[in-house]
């Protein structure tokens, strides 16, 4: 049975203080939902524990599909991200994927995270999948591995690129250009032909998707992998 540890953001509310932020909900209810089909076990943990707020973008009518409507109506899974562990209860832990689900509010409290750091490092190190969506392949950015060399230097990779985010209304709002700082630490960024639409690429064990529309050809592709590791 795989162990997946999908690890989702505790912040609420821009910096600015004038929009909410938070997980982008379909970003972990795809790949929650094809591994739940496989009978594997799920850990769902944040920086600090306890609540990961869902970011309100995320729930409006025409991107709230039919399985995150479901999990969004579901008591006990809402429980679990009311509920979740914190990064250091399990950061001795085994497990054969580790999940960066996205949502702007990642970029606050993902790429300077040690904690996460290290989880991420001692992943990849084992040759174990390492998957990131979205904003939460921000999460990979300050990853150092062993050599002292960025994870991401020289990686095909994906991520929400800034042109997305003029789309999305939020170039103002956010800490940094995600596009602009992967590239900067040496990445090979590969962007879909079409802006917001599914894009996944796969570099070895480090696997990205490009944008929320990504996130059911992300969970499938992640299971394939697995299912092969």
């Amino acid at each position: 049975m795989k162990e997946l540890l999908l690890v989702v953001t505790n912040i609420g509310m821009y910096k600015s203080g004038r929009l909410k932020t938070g997980l982008w909900l379909s970003e972990l209810t795809h790949i929650y939902h094809s591994a739940k089909e496989q009978n594997w076990n799920i850990t769902i943990a944040s920086p600090k524990g306890g609540l990961t707020p869902i970011d309100p973008e995320s729930l409006k009518p025409l991107v709230l599909d039919k399985i995150s409507k479901q999990y969004y109506e579901s008591s006990s899974f809402m429980h679990e991200l009311e509920n979740t562990k914190s990064l250091s209860e399990v950061s001795e832990r085994s497990f054969d994927c580790i999940y960066l689900a996205g949502g702007h509010a990642t970029m606050y409290d993902f790429p300077d995270d040690v904690t996460l750091q290290t989880i991420i490092r001692k992943q990849y190190e084992r040759n174990k999948i390492v998957a990131a969506i979205c904003h939460g392949v921000g999460g990979l950015l300050n990853v150092k591995l062993s050599n002292s060399e960025y994870l991401i230097k020289g990686k095909a990779l994906t991520g929400f690129d800034w042109f997305e985010e003029t789309l999305a209304r939020r170039k103002r709002e956010v800490p940094f250009n995600l596009e602009a700082a992967l590239k900067d630490r040496g990445a090979d960024m590969r962007k879909a032909f079409i802006p917001m639409t599914s894009n996944v690429v796969v570099a070895g064990n480090l696997i990205t998707g490009q944008n929320p529309f990504s996130s059911k050809e992300m969970a499938k592709v992640v299971i394939e992998q697995l299912d092969k590791s």
